[in-house]
């Protein structure tokens, strides 16, 4: 598969949309670590190794798999040799913690990254992504001696990590949970059960993987009050450093998958393996949602990666594939290509215009997480504010309109879409998987609208419009019925909210309207992200034709994609009693 990283949109969102050095410089741990041009040239760099190294490996990959072999477990050619150029480059710690062997860059730099990787390979980046989120986790919540045994391991990708949560009978209701984790004398902890569903559970790629568990002590309370957080390793980790002997930790099996084919998907086993205990006892769902958090966001990266992907796939065939004669653009000849006609200008543009605001909005997610990490004050208790309510929506709209979008690029191709050479059906087996892992769209959605907006009476997304409005002020004449227009939608979302929460069914309501909710603050967003972009495009140094094209896109977003809110908005207006009348039985 071809990929060409959008460096020029990148470099844009940060240095003219969100004032990257500005805000680097105004954090201490930042301030010495990162400028523009070091993040030029990693962004060049991560460029390079996805287009040459990680790309090529993906329609191979996915045609080959994983595979189980009289117990292990075993990635695709080339796989093992390209994760190891990967690591000794330095990527899987590109965010990590210096102290440990982390490069420290902010994550509003590392989201960029992330995005290129899963463009290139929705498999190969997860490898990855679960370790970097791994060690987010070990680093905010693990004893110094965990740190030290573990973080320069990770980062340096000689080890690797996993998340462990779900079991046959608990998937989203964590409280099921019966994975038991028994006290020692030592202060360790004996671990026994098994999880479904582990991405990167086992794999050939390194010499140890590093689990994440959740499990129950004997005496732990009922529910998901009683999950404590432990550090499970495959392989018992000698004095000095090196891996030991087998820890009671095996695959039972890898799942045969719709999508993501090169990634290893598992059944993890652990017989009375070691483990050890991270944050407190019965406080594990604190420390784990720590990695949540920024792995929801990476899945919803997911999403825009293959959009972007499958856009670049879809534009290229458009210019060339030659079928009928266009509408007044045609180029004279036999016939045109298919750019040329409206409802293939209508597929790419929808594409686009949701592919870019996303990743504006990626950047701004991860440049509020590092202000909520690194801040201070009221600028940091702002931050947390809003990573509490961008999360849940970056991952469940990312992800829808990355399905949309790879769907719409495959409607481009006609026939040869649904062909696996031609690559874009991969595109759409991959993404599927992003609306259903790391908490389904439903869940977010519940989250987003019950526990963020909801849960403070609308005082985030209240705070969330007074800074739209000020922000979007200084517009240029052409763009002032769009801001009237985002702002109105603002207020008609605090408004549903606040009518959902009076509601004498409120939480049937809620479930009910949850879904649509996610959608209308996700266009909203959207819309303030490219309103945000042409006051940049157009105050900033790009090329005419960038700011041109800008302009066009974000037209095409307000008049076509915006008003789509409304019907959102109208949906949620409905009795929820529609949804809940029918009797179970009748289903």
């Amino acid at each position: 598969m071809q990929y060409n990283a959008p460096l020029t949109e990148m470099q844009f969102l940060l240095k003219d949309v969100f004032k990257a050095s500005e805000v680097w410089q105004s954090v201490p741990a930042l301030s010495e670590a990162i400028d523009m041009d070091t993040a030029a040239a990693i962004l060049e760099e991560g460029a390079k190794i996805t287009q040459n190294l990680i790309a090529p490996l993906n329609r191979d990959g996915d045609e080959e798999g994983v595979r189980f072999e009289q117990g292990r477990v075993l990635t695709p050619k080339g796989y093992r040799e390209a994760y190891q150029t990967y690591a000794e480059s330095g990527w899987v710690g590109l965010s990590g913690e210096p102290e440990y062997g982390g490069m420290g860059m902010p994550k509003m730099l590392g989201v960029l990254f992330d995005e290129m990787v899963y463009s290139a390979s929705n498999a190969f980046a997860l490898y990855g992504s679960l370790t970097a989120g791994a060690a987010l986790c070990i680093a905010a919540h693990g004893e110094e001696s965990l740190k030290q045994t573990y973080l320069p391991k990770l980062y340096s990708g000689e080890w690797s990590g996993a998340m462990d949560m779900t079991e046959p009978q608990s998937g989203s209701d964590l409280s099921q949970l019966r994975t038991k984790a028994v006290a020692q004398e030592d202060g360790s902890y004996r671990l026994t059960g098994s999880k479904i569903f582990i991405t990167g559970g086992d794999h050939d790629l390194t010499d140890n993987v590093v689990h994440l568990v959740l499990a129950k002590l004997p005496d732990a309370p009922g529910g998901s009050r009683g999950i404590s957080l432990f550090l499970v390793p495959k392989f018992k980790v000698n004095p000095d450093g090196s891996v030991g002997e087998a820890n009671g930790v095996s695959c039972g099996a890898v799942e045969h998958k719709m999508g993501i084919k090169a990634s290893a998907t598992c059944v993890i086993n652990f017989d009375d393996a070691e483990g050890f205990l991270v944050g407190r006892v019965n406080r594990g769902l604190v420390a784990m949602f720590t990695m949540m958090n920024y792995e929801r966001l990476s899945i919803g990266i997911q999403g825009l990666g293959c959009g972007e992907a499958a856009y670049q796939l879809a534009v290229n065939y458009a210019r060339e594939r030659k079928q009928g004669k266009g509408s007044g653009r045609g180029l004279g000849g036999e016939a045109d290509p298919i750019v040329v006609h409206g409802d293939v200008r209508r597929m790419l543009l929808e594409i686009a215009s949701v592919t870019e605001a996303g990743r504006a909005l990626s950047v701004y997610t991860g440049m509020q997480l590092d202000l909520a990490k690194l801040g201070a004050g009221e600028v940091q208790k702002q931050a947390a504010t809003q990573v509490a309510m961008l999360t849940p929506l970056a991952k469940a709209f990312f992800t829808d309109k990355g399905l949309e979008s790879t769907v719409a690029a495959q409607q481009v191709f006609g026939g040869h879409g649904y062909i696996r050479e031609w690559g874009v059906e991969q595109l759409v087996r991959d993404v599927r998987i992003a609306q259903i892992y790391e908490g389904t769209n439903g869940i977010q959605a519940l989250d987003l609208l019950g526990r963020k907006v909801l849960g403070d009476r609308g005082q985030a997304l209240s705070q969330l419009k007074a800074q739209v409005t000020q922000e979007l002020e200084g517009l240029g004449a052409p763009w002032q019925g769009y801001r009237t227009q985002l702002l109105a939608l603002f207020d008609a979302l605090l408004d549903k909210a606040a009518e959902l929460g009076n509601s004498s069914t409120r939480n049937d309501a809620i479930n009910s309207a949850a879904t649509d909710y996610l959608h209308a603050t996700g266009y909203a967003v959207y819309g303030w992200m490219w309103l945000k972009m042409v006051k940049a495009a157009e105050a900033g140094e790009m090329e005419p034709e960038f700011v041109a094209r800008k302009g066009m896109l974000a037209r095409y977003f307000f008049e076509r994609q915006l008003p789509r809110a409304d019907y959102h908005l109208q949906v949620i207006h409905q009795d929820p009693e529609v949804i809940m009348a029918m009797p179970n039985d009748w289903f």
